[in-house]
């Protein structure tokens, strides 16, 4: 009998709860206003970037190329996922005529958050921060004094989209925090040479 009554008591307020955690679950989101159909896309870009610092001394201003897949549940906020690749021209006295024609390649990936108002369903300024990381890859040429490398990165970006229909197109700059720095050594103190990262790019691309 007690069973019965026990069991019938946790049914009902199994019932009960139900509901209420709906209606609590609705509230959140609507709190956050998550979108039903968050708008997601994808894009190309190009640009130009260098290391800063001690790293800058040894590299010049390089191209670089990116896919980015990105999505936005939240009216004033988003996520963006992209691979970056780039190569940075060396520098270096300790090469054959300076390094000329030397460079190193680097192929990062990068997760960021955005934040930035939808201004009259077209403009889109916005910050952003991440977490990426990238490997770093010499030429032959300079591998005598330049290694292989991983380097963690805190990317902190500001930019500005335009959206005309499905079409996205936009600019950003991006300076990149940079760990883990292996990549050359001072010929002087032996330590490895720091710095971190600054790259501007353009893109094209779709939402929808």
């Amino acid at each position: 009998m007690r069973r019965s009554i026990v069991g019938g008591v946790a049914t009902a307020a199994l019932g009960m709860a139900g509901p209420a955690f709906a209606v609590e679950a609705q509230q959140v989101g609507e709190r956050l206003r998550v979108e039903e159909r968050p708008t997601v896309g994808i894009d190309a870009r190009v640009g130009l970037g260098n290391f800063t610092g001690d790293l800058g001394r040894n590299t010049r201003v390089g191209p670089l190329f990116g896919i980015t897949a990105s999505a936005y549940p939240w009216e004033h906020g988003g996520v963006e996922v992209g691979y970056e690749g780039q190569r940075l021209p060396i520098r270096d006295e300790r090469l054959r005529d300076d390094g000329r024609g030397e460079g190193v390649w680097r192929n990062n990936a990068t997760l960021l958050a955005k934040a930035g108002p939808l201004i009259k369903e077209k403009w889109r300024p916005f910050v952003g921060v991440g977490v990426g990381l990238s490997y770093l890859n010499p030429s032959d040429g300079a591998d005598a004094y330049y290694n292989n490398d991983w380097q963690t990165e805190l990317p902190v970006a500001a930019g500005l989209d335009f959206r005309l229909g499905h079409l996205v197109a936009g600019a950003r700059a991006t300076y990149r925090f940079v760990g883990g720095e292996g990549l050359v050594r001072n010929p002087v103190t032996n330590a490895d040479e720091k710095g971190s990262l600054f790259n501007g790019n353009v893109m094209i691309g779709g939402q929808f």
